[in-house]
């Protein structure tokens, strides 16, 4: 687990820059975190990261929004869909498939009609004002070869060094 602490809307970026920057053709990010956490500020950043130019807004509305950049950035916000099989019928599968970068808005609610090895980032706000704690952790295919996300933790953690937090004990939240 990589533990991160923003103290800005501008960190929160930068931080998902850092990370767009790290991330590949098949990755699928899942966002997970309450109302306001800075789930689409993050995605903003992300979307810097992968060169992307336009701007960035939330596909609540209309679920899917698909930008250009050094890859290309499908962004899903699934907060409206009332249940998993609407997201299948939006065919996540074949976005995941398209050779680009998928981030999932809510995604912890969908998780079984995504991919087996996705990148979660959970986001909730801190005791200050602008301040958000962010928790990634990545799920295992259970193939030999491991995980795409665990044979990258040593890079991603070195990329996201800036806004690093030290680890806590068990059981404390994020």
């Amino acid at each position: 687990m990589i533990r991160l602490r923003t103290t800005s809307a501008g960190a929160t970026v930068e931080a998902g820059e850092a990370l767009g920057r790290e991330l590949r053709a098949g990755d699928v990010v899942l966002l997970a975190g309450g109302l306001g956490a800075g789930k689409t500020t993050f995605v903003k950043g992300l979307a810097r990261g992968l060169d992307v130019e336009e701007v960035v807004t939330s596909p609540a509305f209309v679920l899917v929004r698909s930008y250009e950049g050094r890859l290309p950035l499908v962004h899903l916000d699934v907060y409206r869909l009332d249940r998993l099989q609407e997201v299948v019928d939006l065919g996540v599968a074949e976005l995941a498939d398209d050779g680009g970068v998928m981030v999932v808005e809510w995604g912890d609610v969908v998780a079984p009609a995504l991919p087996a090895e996705v990148l979660e980032v959970r986001l909730s706000a801190g005791g200050e004002e602008d301040e958000r704690h962010l928790a990634l952790t990545w799920t295992d295919s259970g193939s030999p070869a491991g995980s795409r996300w665990r044979a990258r933790a040593e890079r991603l953690g070195l990329a996201l060094e800036a806004w690093s937090e030290p680890a806590r004990g068990a059981g404390s939240p994020c």
